[in-house]
């Protein structure tokens, strides 16, 4: 007799491989705005709770019930489901898609004011 092989661990549960999460795709269309540190916020819909969307795997449902109390980085995302950072790449961008989340990057610090600018409006705005 043939043993076949166990999709399951004893001691861990059902095994998922990442790819079978993300159906084989590695990348999605708005990858190249996912770096680590990006924040995923989730949208403010009229037509109903991501749960009762059929098309919307449990993870997709986890990442913008995550992301509906406080923004979440890419990073913190990954780390709270223990996916893979290139999973949860793939897996925002196809909420991007389908405006369930929406994804905002913290201001680079040299894109920042300069302090002495600060003051100078600081000290202009009180001699007014």
């Amino acid at each position: 007799m043939q043993r076949t092989p166990r999709w399951f661990d004893d001691e861990a549960g059902p095994v998922v491989r990442p790819y079978a999460m993300t159906r084989g795709r590695t990348t999605s269309p708005a990858q190249h705005r996912l770096d680590l540190i990006a924040l995923v916020v989730a949208e403010d819909r009229a037509d109903g709770d991501p749960e009762a969307d059929q098309t919307l795997s449990p993870e997709h449902v986890d990442i913008v019930g995550l992301c509906r109390d406080a923004p979440q980085s890419v990073a913190e995302l990954a780390s709270e489901l223990d996916l893979p950072i290139g999973v949860i790449r793939v897996l925002i961008g196809d909420l991007v898609a389908d405006e369930l989340v929406h994804v905002t990057r913290p201001v680079p610090p040299a894109e920042l004011p300069d302090e002495s600018i600060l003051r100078d409006v600081i000290s202009g705005l009180r001699a007014l």
